[in-house]
């Protein structure tokens, strides 16, 4: 019953991610942000921008092994209504990414049935994409995250 919360959660954690608090500019309603090198990349590998948040500030990446580095300029945090579930990126997120897969993945974590759950993988399979939380995933159309979300509030320095 446990994992079956959990995965109900996460579904409502990346169903809702899209929709994160973003105050809206009354001279711009629809305000984007121009593409970093890391958005375009994770075009480039098959995913959608929107699993980045808006505020990279430096992005390297080995061509070779595919090892990456994001610098966030802060944490960045993002709190998801109706049921306030936050979801944080820390100032610096790492992984490995390859056509439709990245793995090893550090440094961005949900909060779901009162515990801090870091996702360590995401796969991309066909317009979905499949979250991985150690040995659980949870699958989500890819088109939920067809924009890169605001940070709420001030960056952390921490």
């Amino acid at each position: 019953m446990e994992n079956y919360l959990f995965l109900f959660s996460l579904v409502l954690l990346f169903g809702l991610l899209p929709f994160s608090s973003q105050t809206p500019n009354p001279k711009n309603p629809n305000p984007k942000p121009p593409l970093t090198q890391a958005h375009t990349e994770l075009i480039n590998y098959g995913f959608p921008i929107g699993l980045l948040p808006a505020s990279v500030t430096k992005y390297t990446l080995n061509q070779t092994s595919g090892n990456f580095a994001i610098d966030l300029g802060g944490t960045c945090k993002i709190t998801l209504p109706p049921d306030n579930y936050l979801a944080t990126y820390s100032k610096r997120i790492t992984g490995k990414i390859e056509n439709g897969k990245i793995a090893e993945l550090d440094g961005i974590r949900v909060r779901a049935l009162f515990k801090w759950w870091s996702i360590t993988g995401i796969r991309s399979s066909g317009d979905n994409l499949v979250f991985e939380v150690g040995m659980v995933t949870a699958k989500y159309p890819a088109k939920n995250f067809d924009e890169s979300p605001l940070c709420e509030g001030r960056h952390s320095s921490s």
